[in-house]
Formats: C-alpha cells, sequence, structure tokens
C-alpha cells in the first residue's frame, strides 16, 4: 500500500518496557510485586542493549543506510533510542528511590545502603565480607605490567583509587575489582539473618569493607560500574561442519563481545569516567551514571528472601481439567475427545505426565518432540530420557540457537544423548520454534499418534507465569500432519502437504493473507467483517498492509499486541477500523491466537509463531485450528482480553499508549477472571463429569 505508515521497532520495544515500568509505579498492584516488575523493566533494557542497540551498532559499522520507515539513519536512530534510554533508566532509578524504597520501609522493610550502617553494626559487616566475600575475590592494580583486564558482559565491578606504594614499592593509583556471579548480590543483613525484612546489597559490603583487599594502601574512593556487551550470537551457517561446536565456541565469546553501554556510580570523578570510556570504547552518550546498584535486577532476589505474602498477588492453585482426572489413563481421555489446556490457569503438569505415562506404557512405540526452551532442570526432559532407557525410540528436535539457553539446550542434547535418545539440531538458517509432541502408541485398531501442539514452550517453570494455548489430539490428520513435519526436520523431503495444518516458512504467512483477503471480500459485498489476533510482536510489513486494506475496506480489527507493534492505528482513510491493545499485568501473555470472522463460518487458529519477518519465513513454526467446542471457548476467551480494563493499554497514533481506567465502572481485569474460571464455556460439562466412572480403557 503506498504511503503506508510504520512505527519505529525499536522504540515500540522500549514503549512496551514503558508499560511493565508503569505496573512498579501503580499503587494498586501489590508492593513486592511492583518491585518485581521494576526488575523485569531493567532485564528488559538490558537485552535491548544486548541486542537491538549492539545490532544498530553493528549496521552502523557497515555504512549507516537509513533502515526505518522514516528514512533515519542509524546514527539518528542511535541518537533517538538512547535518549529515550536514558529517560527510562532515570526513571527506574526514581521508582526504586523516591517510591518503591519508601513504601518498604513503611511496611518494615529496608534495603540498606552503605550510608544506612550505624557504627555499632560494621562488625558485622566487616565479618560476613571476611568469611563469604572475600576469599573469592581478586584485586587487580593497574600499572604497565598488569594492563586493564578483559570485563564480561553485565558483571559487577568496582574501579578503586588508591593512595602509597606496595610491598614491591610499586605506586599504583587505580585497581578493577571484578565480582564473581557465585556471591549473592543481596543478602540478609549480617548478624540478623532471621529477619527476612532487613537486606543489604552486595555493592553496599564491598564498599565499606573495600579497605581490607589493599593493605596498607591506602583507598580515597570505590564505585561500582557494570559493562553491556553485544550479545548476540554470530554462527556462519554456511562454514560450519558442526553447529553445536561452533555454539560452544560463540558462548565463550559473547561474554566478552563489543561494548554498548557503561552504567557507573552518579558520583564516579568525571577523569574516572572518561577513563572507563575508552577503555570500552565508548563515547559519553554510551554513559549511564545510576543512583543506586548498577544492576536493578538483581533485586529480583528480595522478593523471595522477604516473606511477606500480604504483599504479593495471592498464590493460586492452577485446576486440572475434569477431562484427564476423572480416568487415570491420559491417552483414554485423548481418545474420547480434543482437550485444550490454557496455561497458566490449568496446570502444565498434565503434558508431563503425557510423556512419563508413554515412557511407562508398555503399548507406546514411539515419542517425538521439539524443545526451544524447556529450562536447565526439566521434567520434560527427565521423562523423555526415562522414555530412551525403557526402550522407546525417541526423537527430539532441540534448538541450539535459542537466544540466551543455547548453553542449556547442549547440557540437554548431551544428556538426552546419552540415554539413548536421537537428538537433531533442526534446519541450518532456520529456528525450529514450533511446539510439538508426538507419541505413537500401538492400539486394537493399529497404531494411533497422539499429539500435543502448543503455543508456547515445554518449560514447566514459565507454564506457571506465561499464558499459553496447548491442545491434546489424537485427530488422525493432525497427526499425520504432525509425522510428515517430523519427517522433515529429521530427514530430506519436499514440502510436506499438510492437511489441517499451518507452516512457516511456507503456508503460515500466504494462509493467513488470503484469510484477510476473505475478510475484506466480505466486507466489500457488505457482509460483517472481523478480525482479533493476539499475539507478542507485529512487526511483518506486508501483514501489516494487508491489515491496512483489510481497515479501509470495513474490516473491523481489534489486536492485542503486547510487545512491539509497528502498525500504526487510527489513521483515517488507512487504519480507523483497527484498535491495538496491550495487556500486561501478574502474567506474560505469550498465547498467539487469530479470529477470522468468515461470514459466520468461524476459523479460530492457535500458533507457535507472532507475526514478524523472522516467525513467518526464517523460522519452523506451526499454527493449529481449533474445532467448533474449544474455537467457541476461545473465541470467549479473546472477549474477555478486549473487556480489560485495568492493565491494558491502548496504542495511539502518536505510537504512544494511553492505559484504560475503570473510571468508576467495574474493574475488569482478564488475568483475575480467567483465575476465576469465568471463561469456561466448560464450566457444566466438566461439572457433570466429575462424578462419571471411567470406561475401561482396552486399547
Amino acid at each position: 500500500m503506498s504511503g503506508a505508515r510504520f512505527f519505529n521497532r525499536e522504540l515500540s520495544f522500549l514503549e512496551f518496557n514503558e508499560r511493565v515500568l508503569d505496573l512498579a509505579r501503580d499503587p494498586g498492584v501489590p508492593l513486592l510485586e511492583r518491585l518485581k516488575f521494576l526488575t523485569i523493566s531493567c532485564s528488559n533494557l538490558d537485552e535491548f542493549f544486548e541486542i537491538r542497540v549492539a545490532g544498530l551498532r553493528e549496521r552502523l559499522s557497515q555504512g549507516g543506510a537509513p533502515v526505518d520507515a522514516d528514512g533515519r539513519t542509524v546514527i539518528e536512530q542511535l541518537e533517538a533510542l538512547e535518549l529515550r534510554a536514558h529517560q527510562q533508566i532515570a526513571t527506574q532509578y526514581h521508582t526504586l528511590n523516591e517510591q518503591l524504597s519508601p513504601a518498604l520501609h513503611a511496611e518494615g522493610i529496608e534495603i540498606v545502603t552503605s550510608d544506612d550502617v550505624k557504627s555499632d553494626e560494621l562488625e558485622s559487616i566487616q565479618d560476613y565480607f571476611e568469611k563469604y566475600i572475600e576469599p573469592v575475590l581478586s584485586p587487580l592494580g593497574l600499572d604497565p605490567a598488569r594492563p586493564f583486564p578483559r570485563i564480561q558482559n553485565k558483571s559487577l565491578n568496582f574501579i578503586v583509587r588508591l593512595e602509597g606504594t606496595d610491598a614491591f614499592g610499586r605506586d599504583s593509583h587505580l585497581a578493577i575489582l571484578q565480582v564473581p556471579r557465585s556471591v549473592p548480590r543481596i543478602v540478609p543483613f549480617p548478624g540478623d539473618e532471621s529477619n527476612s525484612t532487613r537486606l543489604i546489597t552486595l555493592s553496599a559490603i564491598i564498599e565499606m569493607c573495600i579497605g581490607k583487599l589493599f593493605d596498607g594502601v591506602t583507598v580515597t574512593g570505590c564505585w561500582q560500574f557494570r559493562v553491556t556487551r553485544n550479545s548476540d550470537l554470530f554462527v556462519d551457517e554456511e562454514e560450519i561442519d558442526d553447529l553445536r561446536r561452533a555454539i560452544e565456541g560463540e558462548l565463550m565469546e559473547r561474554r566478552y563481545g563489543e561494548s554498548v553501554r557503561l552504567e557507573t556510580a552518579h558520583d564516579l570523578p568525571p577523569e574516572l569516567t572518561a577513563f572507563l570510556l575508552e577503555q570500552f570504547e565508548l563515547t559519553a552518550r554510551d554513559h549511564y551514571a545510576v543512583m543506586g546498584p548498577v544492576n536493578l535486577n538483581r533485586l529480583i532476589a528480595a522478593y523471595d528472601l522477604i516473606d511477606r505474602p500480604d504483599l504479593k498477588y495471592p498464590p493460586y492453585t492452577a485446576s486440572t481439567p475434569e477431562a484427564i482426572n476423572y480416568g487415570e489413563h491420559i491417552f483414554q481421555a485423548i481418545r474420547e475427545r480434543d482437550i485444550l489446556l490454557h496455561h497458566p490457569y490449568e496446570s502444565f503438569t498434565p503434558v508431563i505426565d503425557f510423556v512419563r505415562q508413554a515412557a511407562r506404557d508398555p503399548k507406546v512405540l514411539a515419542i517425538k518432540q521439539t524443545l526451544y526452551r524447556s529450562g536447565s532442570d526439566s521434567a520434560m526432559v527427565d521423562a523423555l530420557v526415562d522414555a530412551a532407557r525403557h526402550g522407546k525410540d525417541v526423537t527430539v528436535i532441540i534448538e541450539l540457537m535459542a537466544r540466551f539457553d543455547e548453553a542449556a539446550n547442549i547440557e540437554l542434547a548431551n544428556k538426552l544423548q546419552e540415554a539413548g535418545a536421537h537428538v537433531m539440531f533442526g534446519v541450518v538458517g532456520y529456528k525450529t520454534h514450533a511446539k510439538l509432541l508426538m507419541v505413537v502408541r500401538r492400539e486394537t485398531d493399529g497404531l494411533r499418534r497422539y499429539c500435543h501442539i502448543g503455543t508456547g514452550n515445554y518449560h514447566a517453570k514459565t507454564a506457571r507465569i506465561y499464558t499459553d494455548y496447548g491442545l491434546f489430539t489424537r485427530h488422525k490428520q493432525v497427526g499425520e500432519d504432525v509425522h510428515a513435519l517430523f519427517l522433515q526436520l529429521t530427514g530430506i523431503t519436499r514440502i510436506p502437504r499438510l492437511k489441517k495444518l499451518l507452516q512457516s516458512p511456507f503456508t503460515m504467512h500466504a494462509t493467513f493473507m488470503s484469510h484477510l483477503d476473505r475478510e475484506i471480500a466480505h466486507a466489500t459485498a457488505g457482509r460483517p467483517a472481523r478480525v482479533i489476533a493476539k499475539m507478542n510482536s507485529l512487526v511483518e510489513p506486508s501483514i501489516i498492509e494487508k491489515l491496512y486494506k483489510a481497515s479501509t475496506a470495513g474490516v473491523k480489527i481489534d489486536l492485542i499486541v503486547r510487545g512491539m507493534c509497528t502498525l500504526v492505528p487510527g489513521i483515517a482513510g488507512q487504519s480507523e477500523n483497527i484498535t491495538v491493545r496491550s495487556i500486561v499485568g501478574r502474567f506474560l501473555e505469550h498465547s498467539r491466537v487469530v479470529y477470522f470472522h468468515n461470514d459466520g463460518k468461524e476459523e479460530v487458529w492457535c500458533a507457535s509463531a507472532d507475526w514478524m519477518d523472522r516467525n513467518f519465513f526464517r523460522r519452523v513454526e506451526v499454527a493449529y485450528p481449533l474445532e467448533r467446542r474449544l474455537r467457541n471457548r476461545v473465541i470467549e476467551d479473546l472477549n474477555i482480553w478486549l473487556e480489560d480494563n485495568t492493565n491494558t493499554w491502548v496504542l495511539q497514533p502518536t505510537g504512544r499508549y494511553t492505559r484504560l481506567s475503570a473510571d468508576g465502572t467495574e474493574s475488569k481485569t482478564a488475568h483475575n477472571r480467567f483465575l476465576e474460571g469465568l471463561t469456561r464455556t466448560e464450566l457444566s460439562t466438566r461439572q457433570a463429569m466429575t462424578n462419571r466412572k471411567p470406561a475401561a480403557f482396552k486399547n
């Protein structure tokens, strides 16, 4: 579409992080949850610098051609992004110092700084330092024989100013102290460990005890700093013989990638600031002076250390559908009907039990699964190992290039191979991001395929905080499609002709484009036309242009996009029929769902893919349709999300978001309503099944 407007995707990411930071400032959110949201916003910003800013700097080194929708050069984009980043970091520390710390103090909770320590408490801090910290520290004096050391990405460091000479007569004025990651960054106050309401940061302890590391030399100043580096892996997939070995080599180098940001204590003298910037080859624009610890996301430890349930979200117990509960044999339940799980409101345990039961079932012949992120300590992987040891044919596709999980995935691959499983690493050049699990079972009527297809990862921990859908089915055509996909991933085949599923990079984008064209045709003919799409990110240009065309034709489009969105809503003659909202709250919205009205013949697809270039064209992704009963349930869920007026931000034509307010009406929070079970169209059915006796399952 000529003249179509787009937002800058990196600025859109910062807008998302601003919404997370809004929750840290929201007095309606439990206090310790606010602290958690603050740390999440800091972690997000770290990744923003490690990947997005670092990527732009790489482009700058290659020529700096215009790359964004407004034709701005890379240097102009970097200037705009870093200005917003400076503002956001200032807001983070203001939130901590002026809002959260006073609120915690009012609740009898204190995160102690060096200024807060009383003279009679110093001895206990020094004793703790000598026992638990000093033995692992190795300060490095700087002189011609000892140059500036290599500093690891995001590590805690101190630059120390000294006066005097050492035992060898050396007159070194500066030293660098690198703090190992093995030392906790926040601990109960020494000497009062039983008290969970008084904590102290590691940086405060070191600042007070730094002189003990330089006996006979005077410490005249000590300041913390941290450097953020480019953390994107670069693997030349055309030049490698062994992908795993290549990634292992890159992981070592990632700790020392190109510097992109320097954070320091706010009172670091200008000459030392200039010295550090020179060492890291950065400019003043890359320097962030902060009013507190240089790594706020380490404060997340305080959430677990402080035993105050009244300052946290109320606990909940995920339910298990009666369709699974009434019988001990999960295959019986799936044989009778498809089962859709909605995490975290419904338990992830049935997914793990699916593999556990398959591992011990003598009728199960084979298990095949994709793993993108599963965690370093994975019950799912343990179940697959158990299956392999029980003689099942286990095949696992592990994505080694899952960002920041590469090392964990290599470890899991080794564990599975040692147990006798077949481990593959997908297709070089295409990340395997699909969420597929298939069990082949011998039954009286032949071999049957039982499948699980999800929108999220096979990760038990994140399944408690990410919202996702997972479908159990033994539908014959779905099983054939999943089988064909595994043949494609493990062997060499042509593009499979799938009967039910959509696959990236081959059919998903084209199908969704054609379905949008179908809605356009309905609207043009005067028929009702509607699209609802929920995802994490929306940035792919051609599908955005198609949405603009649909809006112009009169299609009503509601988009629920948690993170980046480069579509511009509310523009007359282009997007006046499009709304974009972002829901950010207790749980991380992660499910990908799209609804097409289709003149009353409604369709709902769940997918592993966001609407991004990489997901449509450079990844292996899967979308699956829902049949009538489950389709209606998810349509109801979509309406619940659209009715949220508490944790919803609406995107404006300016690129900024405005938070909705109940304004005296009933507050509607999607997360709470899901927790209360208000969206279940199957409640009556499930209640009726409570007293149902399981039929014999002889197959």
